[in-house]
């Protein structure tokens, strides 16, 4: 279970360090005016429709020794990031962007604009009315975003195998676990890990659908 648990110490660094990124970032691209934000929005959403590998090809080539960023962390840490978990979480941040931009994005988007224009006109800046009128007005995609980065970074194959290879308590998640398995013909062993994976997306869908419908029901009633 190494990678099970590697996999989900994963997932958990990615989900955390893109909630904090994701959300200024949604609340830009949801209240921003500039006429070139579409370009970021493309940018942001490149992952959803470019193959994993070439993402994937891209980051190696960067975190390599002749690359920017592992130049860089050469010089600062002593090696480069290919082949590492730090190089893992930076390439799946990049990957799992969109999963985690867009739920917020739709959420921010249905807030009444008449709400924010009156917490401008009570004087609230736009940091206090981030934090107690669109965020907790946001709350269902909120939970989305978290639950669809999480499930999405703990399911990764291409850019992990691509940026991380197969180290074995590194880099070795349970997506590649079932990868070599079955490349072993073990079919047993990939289908043990396969029934886990798929148990915990399923409960991780079920929640969010869930959490979303009593979060719903509440602001409704109130």
């Amino acid at each position: 279970m190494t990678e099970l648990l590697l996999s989900f110490r994963l997932a958990f660094f990615v989900t955390a360090i893109l909630i904090v990124v994701a959300a200024p970032l949604a609340y830009w691209l949801a209240y921003s005016r500039w006429p070139g934000k579409f370009l970021l929005e493309a940018v942001v959403a490149l992952p959803l429709v470019l193959p994993p590998t070439v993402l994937g090809f891209y980051f190696l080539i960067a975190m390599g020794p002749r690359g920017p960023l592992g130049k860089l962390w050469l010089a600062l840490f002593g090696h480069t990031l290919a082949f590492t978990f730090t190089g893992l979480v930076i390439a799946s941040v990049f990957y799992s962007l969109p999963f985690c931009v867009q739920p917020l994005i739709a959420s921010f988007e249905k807030i009444d604009p008449k709400l924010l224009d009156a917490s401008r006109v009570l004087g609230a800046g736009k940091g206090r009315t981030f934090r107690k009128i669109i965020l907790p007005l946001s709350l269902p995609g909120v939970i989305t975003a978290v639950v669809l980065t999480f499930a999405h970074t703990l399911g990764e194959f291409g850019v992990v195998l691509m940026v991380g290879g197969n180290l074995l308590g590194v880099t070795r998640t349970v997506s590649i676990a079932i990868y070599d398995h079955v490349q072993s013909i073990e079919y047993a062993a990939a289908n043990q890990l396969a029934v886990i994976l798929l148990a915990i997306s399923f409960v991780l869908l079920a929640l969010v659908y869930g959490l979303n419908r009593r979060v719903g029901v509440r602001w409704l009633s109130n």
